[in-house]
């Protein structure tokens, strides 16, 4: 029986794929990137990988035993992943307007991941079997701490380099805690239109503190789920599905959204979730956007799970 605990090989344009995944739900503000992990498959991988930048990695380099120290943090993994990513990140920036997209067709957008992230909670939680008396209490205070988060009211912040550093590894930090959007931080932060205007700019001034932050938070988060998982993990993975379902409520496809306009772009300000009036071609296909991206997760699911048996 494979060890499920040691990183099973993957083709290098499955990586990308799921990494450009990722990137695309990093664009969209209330959907984040860590819930696209989790539903991909990964998510445990990236956080050991991630961790794994530690004084073994840096005694390995030092003593110029490269080729155990690309294996030892999981390099090829990271840089395929992270390379679409990018190439996501560029696409829906420079290519395919995803923010703007967001704007004009929001129904459709967050129908799409509203569909992904509901089938991810029911994987989550099929997955558990029973839960006890401690993990729902668990499961609420994910809930509660991620509705915090979830409903705050943007706020007015500067745009100096320190505070671009700070807004980075937080919204990192949330990137890859599932539940919770790296780019609504930024839109709580006001600087969703300022970051992703940069990248579309290529403004070095801008990208490099914001790098630099992303970079900061990434290592130190990635350790503290890391344990959590190591010494928790029942109790984690339930949090996070309270996370998941709180962030529900700013994905919830039908809403009231109210926007302003700041720097030439459309910045959403505050949404509130409602019942759709009437059924026509666009609740139609929200609704079948819905299902569609609950079925593509299912049947993602019970393709690992045979896989899985296969293997064993």
């Amino acid at each position: 029986m494979a060890d499920p605990s040691v990183p099973q090989p993957t083709p290098i344009v499955s990586i990308i794929a799921k990494g450009f995944c990722m990137g695309t739900a990093d664009v969209v503000p209330g959907v984040s990137g860590g819930t696209m992990a989790f539903i991909l498959g990964i998510y445990q991988r990236l956080l050991a990988a991630i961790r794994a930048f530690d004084l073994t990695a840096l005694k390995l380099v030092m003593t110029g035993r490269f080729a155990e120290a690309v294996r030892h943090v999981d390099l090829v993994f990271l840089l395929a992943l992270f390379g679409g990513i990018a190439l996501a990140l560029g696409v829906f920036t420079r290519v395919i307007p995803l923010p703007r997209l967001i704007v004009t067709h929001s129904q459709y957008i967050y129908a799409l991941f509203f569909g992904l992230i509901a089938a991810s909670i029911v994987v989550l939680l099929r997955g558990l079997a029973q839960i006890n008396g401690m993990e729902w209490a668990a499961l609420l205070g994910g809930a509660i701490a991620g509705g915090l988060i979830v409903t705050l009211v943007p706020t007015q912040t500067p745009d100096t380099s320190w505070f671009v550093f700070i807004a980075g590894a937080i919204a990192i930090s949330a990137m890859i805690l599932p539940g919770i959007s790296g780019s609504f931080i930024l839109l709580v932060l006001q600087k969703y239109a300022y970051i992703f205007d940069a990248v579309g700019r290529l403004e070095l001034s801008i990208l490099i503190p914001f790098g630099l932050g992303c970079m900061t938070g990434l290592m130190a988060f990635s350790r503290v789920l890391t344990w959590l998982m190591a010494h928790y993990y029942r109790y984690t993975l339930v949090a996070i599905c309270g996370i998941l379902i709180a962030s529900m409520w700013k994905i919830w496809p039908f809403q009231e959204r109210t926007y302003a306009t700041a720097r030439g772009k459309e910045r959403l300000i505050d949404s509130s979730p409602i019942l759709p009036t009437e059924f026509g071609p666009e609740t139609g296909g929200a609704i079948a956007l819905v299902l569609i991206g609950f079925a593509a997760v299912w049947l993602l699911h019970v393709y690992a799970s045979k896989r899985a048996v296969a293997i064993a």
